[in-house]
């Protein structure tokens, strides 16, 4: 290495062998603060990191409120994040929480106010928004729920039935099909899945806001 720059200034580490650490306690940093690290190395010499997760940041939000509503849109506002993190937003469905995006955090310690576009299913609605920090343990938010007062889906050729190339759903929904062992085959969503290629045998199809079989044939 010909020289370590840490925010600008030129560590005093020493640099000149196959391992070394960089004490970034000289320089002051406060909790929170921006941390860029630049390594000049010569080529064919590229550096490897150990540990670069010990520049993420911690997860310390604190949710002041969170609300889904009509217009189909998660709002929510923090305080006290410090250190840019995504906020990831889940929807629980099919008996499982389900990401369905992220937003990045803004990492200050002052209210900060987000939203997310979200797609609805037929009943109860569940959301919740989460960070993982430099521990990896998750934070969450609290869940908020939505009820759509409309019908189920139905799909065609219906619960336990054949299908051959294609199934139809009554509306737009995600879906997902697994096969018999539990692995994961299809996901998407649309009104309609092409099921030509799959394999002869019995499936298992999520869609709106539940778990039905198919037999492909």
């Amino acid at each position: 290495m010909s020289e370590v720059l840490v925010n600008g200034n030129t560590t005093t580490d020493e640099i000149n062998s196959s391992f070394f650490e960089i004490d970034l306690s000289v320089f002051n940093l406060k909790y929170g603060d921006i941390v860029n690290i630049v390594i000049k190395h010569r080529e064919g010499c590229t550096p490897r990191i150990l540990n670069k997760d010990v520049l993420t940041p911690t997860s310390t939000f604190e949710i002041k409120y969170i609300s889904a509503n009509k217009d189909g849109f998660l709002t929510w506002a923090t305080i006290n994040e410090h250190g840019s993190l995504p906020f990831v937003i889940e929807q629980y469905r099919w008996n499982k929480w389900v990401r369905i995006g992220s937003v990045i955090g803004k990492g200050v310690a002052k209210l900060s106010k987000y939203n997310f576009n979200i797609s609805y299913h037929s009943g109860k609605n569940k959301f919740r928004v989460k960070q993982i920090g430099s521990n990896k343990k998750p934070r969450y938010s609290s869940s908020v729920e939505y009820l759509l007062d409309i019908p189920e889906l139905t799909f065609i050729p219906g619960n336990g039935n054949v299908a051959t190339n294609r199934i139809f759903f009554s509306g737009e929904t995600k879906f997902e099909i697994f096969d018999y062992y539990g692995k994961l085959i299809k996901t998407g969503e649309g009104q309609e899945i092409k099921v030509g290629k799959l394999k002869k045998g019995k499936y298992f199809l999520n869609y709106d806001n539940k778990t039905e079989t198919f037999i492909k044939k």
